[in-house]
């Protein structure tokens, strides 16, 4: 039997129908495995160290599928083609090759049609260890922002729901954009354009942009007066 695991009992169901008899498809219903929501789950003195642990909530899911793994010749990943769906897949490996028994291998597909998931499955290839690194640089933030920095807010400031990698980020740049609002002030400043016409009769407005090689500044006229006595 080859098993084929994916994310979500809908694509399971379907890619059920494109497969032969000899394949038998289950889903993850998302992540497997997480840090654990404590400190010392990532250890930035060990090189960034992560300590993993399986999700309670998948502990039926993850039974059905080690029970299905004993039976299979063949594993296939096919999560998400994505930076969490290859970090499914890279969980799913490390949980499931223990024995290191067994042949495993990664297929991804953007449609779930027939032709792009056999041409899939028949084309696999090993998990992207760049976008699993890239899951753990996310997820690392993710916890080392969020879950550092969030108690300390509470205390300090009522109110405050959570800081995190995203929107803390996000808050800072509208901060600093309100103040540079708050903060401006208006000038009034003139440019200098000409109606011109081409030899060809062709109509065209130019834009005066240097003065004796020197560029224009948007500021450098500040008034009616001066573009009519310096530039005219």
């Amino acid at each position: 039997m080859i098993l084929v695991i994916v994310e979500s009992p809908a694509k399971a169901k379907t890619i059920n129908k494109y497969l032969g008899t000899e394949y038998k498809v289950l889903a993850s219903m998302g992540h497997v495995r997480d840090l654990p929501a404590k400190s010392g789950s990532i250890d930035p003195e060990n090189n960034f160290e992560m300590k993993w642990e399986k999700s309670t909530s998948r502990a039926k899911t993850l039974k059905e599928i080690e029970h299905a793994v004993e039976k299979s010749d063949k594993i296939v990943l096919a999560t998400d083609p994505d930076r969490e769906g290859e970090a499914i897949s890279w969980h799913l490996f490390e949980l499931l090759n223990k024995k290191k028994s067994k042949n495993f291998e990664r297929v991804v597909f953007n449609a779930v049609t027939k032709d792009k998931v056999l041409d899939a499955i028949n084309n696999p290839r090993s998990i992207d260890s760049d976008l699993v690194e890239a899951y753990k640089a996310r997820r690392s933030l993710d916890y080392l922002i969020g879950f550092k920095i969030s108690p300390i807010l509470w205390t300090k400031l009522s109110g405050v729901k959570s800081a995190g990698r995203v929107q803390s980020v996000a808050l800072k740049i509208i901060c600093e954009r309100e103040i540079e609002i708050e903060n401006f002030k208006s000038q009034r400043y003139w440019s200098i354009t000409s109606s011109m016409s081409a030899k060809n009769g062709q109509n065209f407005t130019a834009s005066l942009v240097s003065i004796n090689e020197n560029k224009l500044n948007k500021f450098d006229i500040k008034s009616e007066k001066r573009s009519k006595i310096d530039y005219q």
